[in-house]
């Protein structure tokens, strides 16, 4: 199908364009063919006039925890600090089985096409009961939304018994990951440009995974040249962990594990010091940065103003610590929050939507073809209405109105030349039903 999108009042490109207004963006199938001020004289399946638009990339969300989904606002853990924050809600993630997971992926996704998400990377890291298919099931839930997708294969491989967090009936031995990261991999990780899925490999902690682990998932990365994420420095405890357990700080750990190199990507980073900043730039490492799920859990504010020239990026994080999937969201706060500690200097709203779009492209590796709105480039594309409550008033600097006005959610949203949100209505089925059954099952879980 041919998409004529006519009179866009304000584009922003985060191309080498830049900015344009009254800008005429043509897309064919699933690739951006024109972007200018001349309309082409063609023939087109539909022309949208976007006089009142306001038109981005899309947005790209580079860490989460869909299963997570099923237990937001739990109220026991509403106040409390990560470790304890896991270690109770373990119990309940242990229930997760197939079917919870392919709804509690469906219904995150249905939150992020709202706010503008165009592609997601997930972190599943726990198969209670080796129940190794829940991976499968959240890349279905994510399929059934229309989002472009590269989950990761996460792990666990130290409990209790060996000094870790998490209890036994989520954690699986070596040779069970290993062969599970053959698989995935093998079954879904689509190298080609336009690539809907991609896999990356994600042990999960360095308070939940073996030094034996992290070694032979950069060895399994490399051999099949996928990228590698983990959480790392994000709590005072875990750093205190890490000294007391392999006698280094989480960045120094990583480094003699090998594990700064240009295939990584870090969520958190909030206790890392100027050095560790430095190692990590030197060696080309992203970064996730995850301010709302750190505001709620405590965690402290990550030193993003000192990261400039780092590729950074957006993560919304798990729903348990953040209770929502809003990208719009997460960027105000990433703004907001660096002003806190920095100054009101430190982030413009600009810098904010660049880390939510261009940034998550370029920590993902897929800036080649998502990212920015160029000739080339796939249609993956949001707009906003500047006619709506949100923005009114301010309108000074209409791209800026989105952070700072805070525009809650998309009014239109393409990924892959697919539309997925229309006129702000999803235009996806059986919404109504899984969240019924979302909510059925959340119940479930928390009753045990």
């Amino acid at each position: 199908m041919k998409y004529l999108f006519k009179k866009i009042a304000f584009l922003e490109t985060f191309s080498k364009q830049g900015e344009i207004e009254n800008a005429h963006v043509v897309v064919d199938d699933n690739v951006i063919t024109h972007v200018g001020k001349v309309q082409p004289d063609e023939k087109f399946d539909r022309i949208i006039d976007c006089s009142n638009m306001i038109m981005l990339p899309g947005f790209v969300n580079t860490h989460h925890h869909f299963y997570q989904t099923l237990t937001r606002n739990v109220k026991s853990v509403q106040s409390a600090k990560l470790f304890d924050w896991l270690v109770t809600l373990y119990e309940v993630w242990k229930n997760l089985d197939e079917e919870s997971s392919y709804v509690s992926s469906a219904i995150a996704a249905f939150e992020m096409a709202l706010s503008g998400v165009t592609t997601s990377s997930d972190m599943l890291y726990l198969y209670p009961y080796g129940r190794n298919k829940i991976f499968d099931e959240e890349i279905k839930g994510v399929s059934h939304v229309g989002l472009r997708f590269h989950p990761t294969r996460g792990a666990m491989s130290m409990s209790k018994k060996d000094g870790g967090l998490p209890p036994d009936v989520v954690v699986q031995d070596e040779d069970e990951i290993l062969s599970e990261y053959e698989r995935t991999i093998s079954k879904y990780h689509d190298r080609s440009k336009y690539a809907m899925t991609r896999v990356a490999l994600a042990p999960c902690s360095p308070f939940s995974v073996t030094e034996s682990l992290m070694i032979k998932t950069l060895e399994m990365a490399e051999k099949h040249d996928v990228l590698l994420h983990t959480h790392l420095a994000e709590t005072e405890d875990e750093e205190s962990f890490c000294l007391g357990k392999f006698g280094l700080r989480p960045v120094d750990y990583m480094e003699k594990l090998g594990w700064l190199n240009p295939r990584v990507w870090f969520a958190h980073t909030v206790h890392v010091s100027d050095l560790d900043i430095e190692k990590m730039k030197k060696n080309d490492v992203g970064i996730s940065h995850c301010p709302t799920s750190n505001m709620r859990l405590g965690s402290g504010i990550a030193p993003i103003f000192k990261m400039k020239g780092m590729r950074l990026s957006l993560g919304i994080d798990g729903s348990a610590s953040n209770d929502t999937s809003n990208m719009i969201l997460e960027a105000r706060n990433a703004m907001l929050l660096q002003r806190v500690k920095y100054g009101a200097r430190a982030m413009t709203p600009k810098e904010a939507l660049e880390m939510a779009s261009s940034g998550g492209a370029k920590v993902l590796r897929m800036d080649d073809y998502i990212g920015t709105i160029e000739v080339g480039k796939a249609a993956d594309l949001v707009m906003f209405d500047m006619n709506k409550l949100a923005l009114a008033g301010g309108l000074d600097d209409p791209v800026g109105s989105i952070v700072m006005c805070d525009a809650h959610n998309v009014d239109f949203n393409m990924v892959n030349g697919k539309v997925v949100v229309e006129n702000g209505e999803l235009k996806v089925k059986d919404i109504d039903y899984l969240i019924k059954r979302q909510n059925e099952i959340s119940r479930k879980f928390l009753k045990g």
